[in-house]
């Protein structure tokens, strides 16, 4: 089936671009954050396109005040990947690795917002994640990281908030290829304990930002690490060959509560950046494992649902709320920023002294 994108140069294969290869977990995804300096205002965006599912989904998710509100639609794709908007949300490329548009339209949920993105650094190629789990490939995917400004405003219960470059800043990133999406598949013959260890920093500072992040396994052996320290405007990011962190746990939880991240460059150059988590942004706000239909789920031909929770009464121990993206405070030397620090830890960790598939931190 030819559809909008066999129009561009932009093929991989012999296909047309609808077909996407043969791997039902294929995806692609747009992520945007954006916050201001306290934390005040602080939101979430995430549209992703699974070609073989057939599906589109979207959400958008606020924290303000202690309560998160999200937004979330899907529907039917149809085949035709460069329409992206699912029911009342969209997102739109203005100038490609420059500025996108994030548009949240009329719904019944509380949550409005019109949102250029701008990009204050160069894109960054994150390495390959490759994993394999026994005789299944888990994830082969690429990821793609950008620190950018925001302009243009986001209603919540009618209240309009004016969001200017100034002041706010975050981070998008561009994913693309396999991981589990959609309904579970029958697991086959048993494997190990369930594992899997994601941490992702991101951090703006007023004259560079910092890239973190890493995969390990359940014996702390890292199968994906990356670090990157960029400059502002068109300055090449520079890659670090030498990460080390130190993570300390709330007690009852598997989230952090301080974080230390030593990142050495080239010529020796070290940097300690010190973050400080103030608030928890919920990632099931915008479908990360939400139970009642995570990222590629088919909901049907259009379905657009939204709910809102306050952040001091979510059971952290419920593995849909292990995935988080904590709103950090964040020192680097003399330079003061803002951040995330997302997390997402399931099983042991000798990294963290957990040994079962969902003890919590003494």
């Amino acid at each position: 089936m030819l559809t909008k994108g066999d129009d561009f140069p932009i093929h991989q294969t012999p296909e047309p671009v609808a077909y996407s290869g043969s791997n039902r977990n294929f995806y692609d995804r747009y992520f945007f954050n954006g916050y201001d300096p306290e934390g005040e205002l602080f939101f979430a965006h995430a549209l992703g396109v699974y070609p073989l599912l057939d599906v589109m989904d979207a959400a958008f998710s606020v924290v303000h005040r202690g309560t998160q509100y999200s937004v979330r639609a899907s529907r039917i794709l149809g085949m035709e990947r460069m329409d992206t908007q699912v029911g009342p949300i969209s997102v739109q490329v203005l100038e490609p690795l420059q500025r996108l548009r994030v548009r949240v339209g009329e719904n019944e949920h509380g949550l409005r917002a019109d949102l250029e993105f701008r990009a204050r650094a160069r894109a960054i190629e994150e390495p390959r994640f490759f994993k394999r789990v026994g005789t299944r490939v888990l994830m082969d995917s690429t990821r793609m990281t950008q620190f950018g400004v925001y302009e243009g405003w986001v209603e919540v219960n009618g209240e309009r908030f004016e969001v200017t470059p100034d002041r706010f800043v975050g981070t998008r990133d561009r994913s693309w290829g396999i991981r589990p999406v959609g309904e579970p598949q029958p697991p086959g013959a048993p494997q190990a304990l369930p594992q899997f260890y994601w941490l992702w920093s991101c951090v703006n500072f007023e004259d560079c930002a910092v890239l973190f992040d890493t995969n390990e396994d359940a014996d702390g052996t890292a199968w994906h690490k990356h670090g990157v320290v960029a400059g502002l405007g068109g300055a090449e990011p520079q890659t670090v060959p030498q990460i080390s962190y130190h993570m300390e746990l709330q007690s009852g939880t598997r989230h952090a509560r301080r974080m230390e991240i030593r990142l050495t460059e080239r010529g020796g150059t070290e940097h300690l950046m010190e973050l400080e988590p103030v608030f928890p942004f919920f990632m099931i706000g915008i479908g990360y494992g939400h139970p009642d239909g995570s990222h590629g789920t088919y909901q049907g031909p259009l379905k657009v649902s939204g709910e809102r929770f306050t952040l001091k009464d979510v059971d952290v121990r419920m593995p849909h709320h292990l995935h988080i993206q904590a709103f950090c405070r964040a020192r680097m030397g003399n330079r003061q920023g803002s951040g995330v620090l997302e997390q997402l830890i399931i099983g042991p960790s000798e990294t963290l002294g957990l040994k079962e598939l969902l003890d919590m931190a003494p």
